[in-house]
């Protein structure tokens, strides 16, 4: 398998990291959640916490990486291609995806800044954004679990329509992003 896309499939270097991100974004997403098994105030729910701020960011780090490879190689081709309003829906639907792997660890860094919490990134500490503003950082957090919440959504949505692809349609639109079976 190629390691960069060619036009029938992406290359494993991007499948890879379409995979690890859907791994990062998983894990970011069950340490917030599994936060509240544990009292508040206490080491572990904080250690739950922190890994939460730290894979959010990682996941920053990893769509960049990832946005770079989108528009720095070629897209392979949907086989048979979509009618112009699945294009449509496709192209918006990975547009939101991609803002929401953007905003969601911005708005954390933001709002940890606001709330004048440390900022962890695996042992070190990241500058905070803005000066404390506790108003502010309560209304960012707000915010932050609301997107949070409808990200469930969103990526829910991405991986039904993958398999509506792949079903239904009998398109190649999943085929693409798997790892090549090997003969």
């Amino acid at each position: 398998m190629s390691l960069t896309n060619t036009e029938n499939r992406y290359g494993s270097l991007s499948i890879a990291m379409h995979w690890l991100m859907v791994i990062l974004l998983a894990a970011t997403f069950a340490f917030i959640e599994c936060r509240v098994f544990f009292e508040k105030g206490t080491p572990t729910r904080d250690l739950f916490k922190m890994w939460h701020f730290m894979l959010g960011l990682s996941v920053l780090v990893m769509v960049l990486i990832r946005l770079y490879f989108r528009f720095s190689q070629v897209t392979p081709k949907i086989t048979p291609p979509l009618s112009a309003l699945q294009r449509i829906l496709a192209n918006s639907t990975h547009l939101i995806l991609y803002l929401f792997m953007l905003a969601m660890p911005i708005s954390g860094w933001v709002m940890l800044s606001a709330l004048g919490k440390p900022i962890p990134f695996f042992g070190i500490e990241l500058p905070a954004l803005m000066a404390e503003n506790h108003t502010l950082g309560d209304t960012i957090e707000e915010l932050h679990e609301l997107a949070g919440a409808i990200g469930y959504y969103l990526i829910g949505l991405h991986a039904v329509a993958a398999l509506v692809h792949h079903y239904i349609q009998k398109d190649n639109t999943l085929i693409r992003m798997l790892p090549k079976k090997k003969s």
